[in-house]
């Protein structure tokens, strides 16, 4: 035991023992954190350890609670220095540390600060999408091409192609993973406030890509059951949009935008003009280890789709 450790009087023994401190390696192990961190802490006067006899540093047991509640707190966006009327209040031995004005006022100013930074980060992103959908509406236009029927591309290994889905997650076309992969491809979505292209509600089969969305939300977890692996949404709208639609919908499942129409160009999916626009006709696939196994195609009920693609993969689990 250590010489000049402090002794205090256990209220049940009636007797003064050894109080046991930590030393700055098992405190960074207790509270997860490193002992550089400790340091600093020390430093800004939060956790101070006392000095031994020996010259060693040794923290009391509250510093536990103390380092834990600095992590906590910076977790949630305060500063190092903002967690101290919260780390002062346990050295005073409150139990509960935000019951103070001080730590009221910290919470009010962290909240406004956050506020302040999600209104400049909200108004960078409207921006940003702002940008990239004036971008993705001068790309160069493509005539009504792809394969003539694209039932031809069932037994087709589908390229490595690169997106990036509204997740933020990169999407390897030909490398999608394990078992069975839902595509479905459509036109484009309305956005409220935004008018669709001249032309689009006269041609067959481009209405109902918002509906259809919706169903395969509804209806996500039981085509999972199904046999499906994964599913997503492809369109040739920018990433602006179908961030806003998958927001808007809270979708299960993330959309891949394709402004650039690379799909019709590698692949060969079939595309249609509206207005100025290019627009990929509706379709499925569906993707089994990289290669193209089923393809709807035509789809004359969009928005009840996604209950045709469970019952094609409900049959396709039931013959194995």
């Amino acid at each position: 035991m250590s010489t000049g450790e402090p002794r205090h009087l256990d209220p049940y023994l009636g007797v003064r023992v050894y109080r046991r401190g930590m030393r700055v390696g098992e405190l960074a192990r207790r509270t997860g954190t490193t002992v550089r961190a400790l340091r600093y802490y020390e430093s800004a006067g939060l956790v101070v350890p006392r000095r031994l006899q020996n010259g060693y540093r040794e923290y009391e047991p509250i510093a536990e609670r103390m380092v834990a509640q600095i992590r906590e707190l910076t977790a949630l966006g305060l500063t190092v220095e903002e967690t101290r009327p919260f780390v002062e209040s346990l050295a005073d031995g409150n139990d509960q540390a935000d019951v103070c004005a001080a730590a009221l006022a910290t919470y009010r100013s962290a909240i406004k600060g956050l506020q302040e930074r999600i209104g400049h980060l909200t108004a960078q992103r409207e921006a940003l999408d702002a940008r990239l959908d004036a971008a993705a509406s001068r790309v160069v236009k493509h005539n009504d091409a792809g394969v003539s029927d694209p039932a031809d591309l069932v037994g087709t290994r589908l390229p490595h192609v690169h997106f990036y889905g509204t997740d933020g997650t990169p999407v390897d076309i030909g490398a999608l993973g394990k078992g069975r992969s839902v595509i479905f491809v459509y036109p484009l979505t309305g956005r409220p406030g935004v008018d669709l292209p001249n032309g689009l509600l006269e041609i067959p089969g481009a209405r109902g890509s918002t509906e259809q969305a919706s169903w395969f939300r509804d209806h996500h977890t039981e085509l999972l059951k199904a046999g499906a692996a994964r599913v997503f949404g492809l369109s040739a709208q920018s990433t602006g949009y179908q961030r806003e639609l998958v927001f808007r919908l809270r979708l299960p499942y993330p959309l891949i935008p394709d402004p650039r129409l690379t799909l019709a160009e590698t692949v060969g999916l079939p595309t249609f003009a509206a207005g100025d626009m290019t627009l990929y006709r509706r379709l499925t696939l569906i993707v089994s280890d990289d290669v193209v196994e089923h393809v709807f195609h035509p789809i004359a009920e969009p928005a009840s789709h996604a209950l045709e693609v469970m019952r094609w993969l409900t049959r396709r689990k039931e013959r194995r």
